[in-house]
């Protein structure tokens, strides 16, 4: 069942006072926020339901001031705790939009610069990557190999789950490797250029990207439930994540140290704390106009995984164009997460869904397909009225 958390009474009279202006549209316009709320939640419980699905989802709609929560299915097996709006989860890939947050708000600040490039901030970085853009970084064109499909990484992360390597480490797993493209040509994902971005960003702020992450994003959003943790420990309340093992769902949720995914994967936040964020992220709080146009500049390029209707990439953000409208955001997958968080252009409106298993379209092809639909429908929900 849904929970709604109502953060004004002003909607009812508003909604009111339309009516009574604009006659049988305004009921109408009334009446289609609850349907698209009633096909959002049919659309969850048939994934909780279906062969593969998550144990639970926790998705959160914000239009204006108004928040509903939808928490379908448990947040523990264990226990039988169901989902809830201020429980921790691995937000995975859309730790990159923390990164990106992070750097367009020193681009503004005039400390760093989109032309910028990795050899002129990271020189200790194979010279291979020197003339590699923070512009190509941010938008996935830079040509870096990712290092988590290198097999020197896979071998070291399941040798040593528990104690993850320094960040300057991760690039390290493919150092020396040739640029996979030349740089700007083409969109590649690649989980190394958000660990370059944040290592300039500590470069470029003579500060740990962690402090900056505190200074630019958590403190002036009052984000106290979001953090970048190195160990595997979760913060409690937790969603446990799960994966399908030989004896049913396993509980991988503290399985390995956050440290082996850093900037590009390794935030921990909570469905209501990564809302706010998204909302502030899209409608461009940590940049400036020209900043915020470069970033809106867009390529084609999917997210991982693909987020919902037609995706393009900008930098540090995706472009979701669906049946209901556009929005703006990212997805993220890790060992038992996936995640979608979006918004409209202006900030008004959003759509964060999280489940607590890794659904992607190799892992789980049918159940990436409903996952999809309840994306699709929480972002019709979000533009709704």
């Amino acid at each position: 069942m849904a929970r709604r958390v109502p953060l004004t009474f002003a909607l009812a009279a508003l909604v009111a006072a339309l009516s009574l202006c604009t006659g049988f549209r305004g009921v109408a316009d009334a009446n289609r926020p609850r349907a698209a709320d009633r096909a959002l939640s049919r659309a969850i419980n048939s994934l909780v339901r279906s062969p593969g699905g998550p144990p639970g989802v926790a998705v959160v709609v914000q239009r204006g001031r108004r928040l509903t929560f939808h928490g379908v299915g448990v947040a523990d097996l264990a226990t039988r705790a169901p989902v809830r709006a201020a429980d921790h989860m691995r937000l995975a890939s859309v730790s990159k939009a923390f990164s990106a947050a992070a750097a367009l708000s020193l681009v503004a600040e005039g400390r760093l610069h989109l032309n910028d490039t990795v050899g002129q901030w990271l020189p200790g970085v194979t010279p291979l990557w020197g003339a590699v853009t923070l512009r190509e970084l941010l938008q996935h064109t830079s040509g870096i190999p990712d290092f988590s499909k290198s097999q020197e990484f896979q071998e070291a992360l399941g040798k040593s789950l528990l104690e993850a390597p320094l960040p300057t480490a991760l690039v390290g797993y493919v150092e020396g490797q040739d640029l996979e493209f030349p740089p700007g040509t083409e969109y590649r994902y690649s989980n190394s250029d958000n660990i370059l971005v944040a290592l300039i960003v500590q470069a470029a702020a003579q500060a740990p990207y962690e402090h900056e992450l505190e200074r630019i994003v958590y403190r002036p959003l009052g984000l106290r439930a979001t953090s970048l943790p190195r160990s595997q420990h979760m913060p409690v309340p937790a969603i446990r994540g799960y994966v399908e093992g030989a004896a049913g769902l396993e509980d991988v949720t503290e399985l390995f140290a956050a440290g082996w995914t850093w900037s590009s994967g390794g935030i921990v936040s909570t469905p209501l704390d990564a809302n706010r964020f998204i909302r502030a992220y899209v409608r461009g709080a940590f940049t400036n106009r020209p900043t915020r146009r470069a970033q809106l500049r867009f390529v084609s390029g999917s997210s991982e995984p693909e987020g919902p209707g037609r995706n393009a990439a900008g930098l540090g953000i995706f472009r979701y164009r669906t049946r209901c409208g556009t929005v703006y955001g990212h997805t993220g997958n890790t060992l038992g997460f996936t995640q979608f968080a979006a918004s409209s252009a202006d900030g008004t409106r959003s759509a964060v869904v999280q489940v607590n298993a890794q659904i992607t379209p190799t892992s789980a092809p049918a159940a990436f397909v409903q996952l999809q639909a309840v994306e699709g429908s929480a972002v019709c929900a979000a533009l709704a009225g």
